[in-house]
């Protein structure tokens, strides 16, 4: 639970944003890359799928994480948990000239007006969910359902995301929206902390044992060797 409660993208958005909109193509090339999603060497043990180092001595930083882990992928979904009734969809294309550009739209009245028509996030759900579920927009691979003009009472804010990194995303994100990052209690603090140090004591010992197996084959192969040496002079003397 601690890689999807905090990391890159766990943040409280304010009430105003009432849906975002990701477009990007299918492929990489053009600059759809999704880009990854740097962290610190101490955050990547708990913010990503953790991936030990080999070397127990080795403390230099892990290396980027791979292509499959994009923003998308790694902070949109944080974004989600933290936000569950924001409704946030996910539309690529084969299209790979297309524009890649995250879509944010906020009401124009604060929440405050009674008199507002701008739906909350949970009415423009509620919205979409009384539609026929053919007809619901949802996430696709397909360029099914790409950002739609804003609502009456709406605005969106766009952030082109071609060819830029993951963290230069977050930060235009979070600019531009106002959302507050979640901070790690005390205990979920001792936990990191703690499974940072099984990792670290587990990676010791599978070197450990790497190098036990490694010794032992290599007696092994030895020993065949001897055999076959003396399988060889026996058969010489004869």
């Amino acid at each position: 639970m601690l890689a999807i409660r905090h990391g890159p993208g766990a943040m409280i958005l304010p009430p105003e944003i009432t849906r975002i909109h990701l477009d990007f193509a299918q492929k990489s090339a053009g600059g759809h890359m999704g880009p990854r999603c740097a962290t610190s060497h101490k955050k990547y043990i708990w913010a990503t799928s953790i991936r030990p180092q080999t070397d127990p001595t080795d403390r230099r930083p892990p290396p980027p994480l791979p292509d499959r882990r994009k923003f998308w992928k790694i902070c949109l979904p944080r974004l989600k948990f933290w936000n569950p009734a924001t409704p946030m969809l996910v539309n690529r294309t084969a299209d790979t000239s297309a524009p890649a550009k995250l879509s944010i739209y906020f009401r124009q009245t604060p929440l405050s007006d009674a008199s507002s028509t701008t739906p909350t996030p949970a009415a423009l759900l509620s919205k979409f969910n009384e539609l026929p579920l053919a007809q619901q927009p949802h996430s696709s691979t397909s360029n099914e359902y790409p950002a739609p003009e804003p609502e009456e009472g709406e605005r969106v804010v766009t952030i082109d995301v071609k060819n830029v990194h993951s963290d230069a995303i977050l930060a235009e994100f979070t600019a531009k929206t106002g959302a507050v990052p979640v901070q790690p209690t005390p205990d979920e603090l001792s936990e990191m902390r703690q499974l940072e140090e099984l990792t670290e004591r587990g990676a010791f010992d599978r070197a450990i044992m790497k190098k036990y197996f490694d010794d032992q084959r290599r007696e092994e192969r030895m020993l065949a060797l001897a055999h076959q040496e003396a399988e060889a002079i026996k058969k010489a003397n004869t």
